[in-house]
């Protein structure tokens, strides 16, 4: 089995990286693995059924034209800065060109000890690794752009944690790993020169029409606030919390990355959070908007000193300006894109609205309508498709007060009165997911593999995870919620 590499970040930007070869483990078996997306990366499909796909997946084997690399990136890590983080378990095999002419990279994660790795093992484990796959191919499913899992492969050794737990490596295809931190970690150092051809290199790779573009540094800026506004908005819109926006983990792509301590709502509540290291709540659910805006601040900083020469006051106010202008218009994209996903999710006519106040204050009035009865937050927009369509009653079950339920329901059916209701319930099915990555369901899965060696929890999990708007006898299992007090005990932990 081969891929076609092509690796341009090794290439041209020798001196942001170390070269470094993954560790040998001793019994490599492969957990998981991604037929459609191997395909969709250029592999043969009669080739994945071979024997070497363990070995070569765990980094035991390079395939023939990798050159592996540890990437060098800082960070804000809630909220404090270090100057280096970089790629501590991960190497970056290289990049290939896939079927549909893009450019993704194959990196493995859990691989072993880099120059990186500030006194971790490098090593990973079963559990994270798959929980990856999980919430990836989900993510993929429902359309929100995301880092995908290729492969999981189990090691035979242990990895040390509060417990020993079984090690794996995971094989992680991503449009880059190129994040906010990865400017950082150059302009932190002063290092001018590198820090332009790095961003440079990322204006030509994500946003190659801005290449000439005389002010480029600054539409960079524009460019990422634009994807990362869209991408939070449908984080927002599906119940999904991040648990750990930190600058190293913000992309230039605009893919999610790293689903350490992720985890979604059940019942509507703004302010959850589910990560045991976030212990302010930085980054709750209700948070993620205003930290994506602050991490594009921390990505503004980096490129003032290719914007202005640092000894020129005058053209370094001027440079600010401009960035902060970029900055300050995220909110409105944010904006817009969350409505864009609410009018959908609320069966609203498609189109331009004839009044985006009152829409944005009847989405508002539903979520508010939500919280306050601690409705699930997946089912209720699912159970509103069945009340377009003519059927109150399953959505009427989630609810205690209906005077409130019945004085909304008048307004939206007001809003929505022109058209077709079973065409119009046929369009909020294809936004309104059924089947979510639930925490108690993803836990079960994942214990099963990690502590039983069954994965037949996982296989079937996955599979109704990539069928999130099927609503069938047989993703009925995935669609429960978990009781109130399972909920509200929840913790995630970031996996390393």
């Amino acid at each position: 089995m081969a891929f076609v590499f092509d690796n341009t970040y090794a290439r041209e930007l020798a001196d942001t990286y170390v070269p470094w070869k993954p560790v040998a483990v001793p019994q490599p078996r492969l957990l998981f693995l991604n037929r459609e997306l191997a395909i969709e990366l250029g592999l043969d499909a009669e080739a994945l059924d071979g024997e070497e796909l363990a070995p070569l997946f765990a980094g035991n084997v390079l395939p023939e034209g990798a050159e592996p690399l540890a990437q060098a990136y800082a960070g804000h890590q809630f909220g404090m800065f270090s100057p280096q983080l970089g790629d501590g378990r991960a190497v970056l095999l290289g990049e290939v060109i896939d079927r549909s002419g893009r450019r993704r990279d194959i990196a493995l994660k859990g691989s072993g000890r880099t120059p990186f790795a500030r006194g971790g093992d490098g090593k990973a484990a079963v559990g994270p690794m798959l929980r990856e796959a999980l919430i990836g191919e989900w993510m993929h499913a429902v359309g929100i752009p995301s880092t995908r899992a290729l492969a999981v492969v189990a090691t035979g050794e242990p990895v040390y944690r509060e417990e020993p737990l079984p090690g794996a490596v995971l094989t992680r295809v991503a449009s880059s790993h190129l994040r906010v931190g990865t400017l950082q970690f150059f302009a932190a150092r002063g290092e001018r020169d590198t820090l332009r051809r790095l961003v440079d290199y990322a204006i030509a790779r994500h946003d190659p029409e801005l290449v000439n573009e005389p002010h480029r540094y600054e539409a960079l800026l524009r460019a990422v606030a634009a994807r990362q506004a869209r991408l939070v908005a449908q984080w927002m819109n599906v119940g999904f919390i991040h648990g750990v926006m930190n600058t190293d983990n913000m992309t230039l792509s605009g893919e999610t990355i790293d689903y350490g301590p992720c985890a979604f709502l059940e019942a509507y509540d703004p302010a959850t959070v589910f990560s045991s290291i976030d212990e302010a709540g930085r980054y709750a659910y209700a948070n993620q908007p205003r930290i994506a805006r602050w991490n594009l601040a921390r990505l503004a900083e980096t490129l003032v000193m290719l914007m202005a020469d640092p000894d020129d006051e005058a053209a370094v106010k001027q440079a600010v300006a401009r960035l902060i202008e970029a900055i300050d218009a995220f909110p409105a994209l944010y904006e817009d894109a969350l409505r864009e996903g609410q009018r959908a999710k609320l069966g609203l006519p498609p189109g331009p609205s004839p009044d985006t106040a009152a829409d944005a204050a009847l989405a508002d009035d539903w979520l508010a309508m939500l919280h306050a009865q601690r409705v699930d937050f997946t089912l209720a927009w699912r159970r509103l498709a069945d009340a377009a369509q003519g059927d109150e009653a399953p959505l009427r079950a989630l609810f205690t007060d209906f005077a409130s339920l019945d004085a909304w329901l008048a307004r939206w059916r007001a809003r929505c009165a022109a058209g077709d209701g079973f065409a119009r319930a046929q369009r909020m099915r294809r936004v309104n997911p059924w089947v979510i990555p639930r925490n108690h369901r993803v836990e079960e899965a994942l214990s099963a593999a990690w502590r039983e060696d069954d994965l037949a929890v996982f296989d079937a999990l996955l599979a109704a995870l990539r069928e999130p708007f099927d609503e069938s006898d047989a993703q009925a299992y995935y669609a429960e919620p978990a009781s109130p007090e399972s909920t509200a005990g929840y913790r995630t932990f970031c996996g390393t």
